[in-house]
């Protein structure tokens, strides 16, 4: 069913504020008290949060990963890594959809674009004109490259900085083979230094606010598969192209790029 808008909602400690996302502009659907504040539990949060978000066909009727963007702080923000991954896990599990908890550089970063923008102190009209600081952005550069240079170019048009790759041009001495290089890469010593390479993009993830992983088709590569567990690790936020397909496990994840 086509929807009128990505529906965006926002959790802090004392109430949850649903919007719909229209282009650049940002529409006000519902506010309501519901006080997080009292409970460090994720058993107990991750009930709340899915009886919410369990009320959302009231503005979509389809409520899942492509359709809806859930964004936590507050509370939230100051549970121990174990209880905020518990966390995700679990509204993921029941829900279907991926808990973003925003941290608080990142949130102080979404108040400043917006009160910069439009003079808003919501935190939401600032992450909908720069939903990203920073990205890696993966995939199969032998065989998606052009998809991946296009998702790169959105990207830098709104304004983050890609991190990995930094540029998409080929050495041309490794077209066409197995493990294709860019220009600002040293070319490998053996067949082990490929590891190495590997590992330099991966290690972006940890700087990155989130990680895009473009998958035309949905097809998902080996590559991009080992990817995925060092990205889960990292609690990383992950966001594909395309419904992803040729995964044995689902994890929490989002789907589609803003148009």
């Amino acid at each position: 069913m086509a929807t009128e808008g990505r529906v965006l909602v926002h959790f802090d400690s004392e109430r949850v504020s649903v919007y719909r996302r229209r282009g650049g502009e940002l529409k006000p659907l519902k506010k309501e008290r519901l006080a997080f504040e009292d409970s460090r539990d994720h058993e107990v949060l991750a009930d709340g949060v899915g009886k919410f978000c369990a009320g959302l066909t009231e503005f979509n009727e389809v409520v899942d990963n492509k359709t809806t963007r859930l964004h936590a702080t507050g509370v939230f923000q100051r549970l121990p890594q174990p209880e905020a991954a518990a966390l995700v896990n679990s509204v993921y599990v029941d829900t279907g959809l991926y808990f973003n908890i925003v941290g608080p550089e990142l949130e102080r970063f979404y108040l400043e674009t917006g009160m910069s923008a439009c003079g808003s102190n919501d935190m939401m009209d600032g992450l909908i004109r720069r939903e990203f600081r920073n990205i890696v952005v993966c995939g199969s550069f032998q065989q998606e490259l052009r998809h991946i240079e296009d998702t790169i170019a959105r990207l830098r048009e709104s304004g983050s900085e890609v991190l990995s790759p930094r540029s998409t041009r080929i050495k041309p001495e490794t077209a066409g083979t197995d493990f294709i290089l860019f220009d600002y890469q040293d070319l490998l010593k053996n067949d082990r230094d490929t590891w190495r390479h590997k590992y330099v993009h991966m290690d972006a993830f940890r700087q990155a606010d989130a990680v895009v992983v473009c998958n035309p088709g949905g097809l998902v590569g080996k590559g991009t598969i080992f990817e995925l567990g060092f990205m889960s690790a990292l609690s990383k936020r992950i966001i594909f192209t395309e419904e992803p397909r040729g995964v044995s496990v689902f994890f929490p994840c989002e789907v589609g790029l803003e148009s």
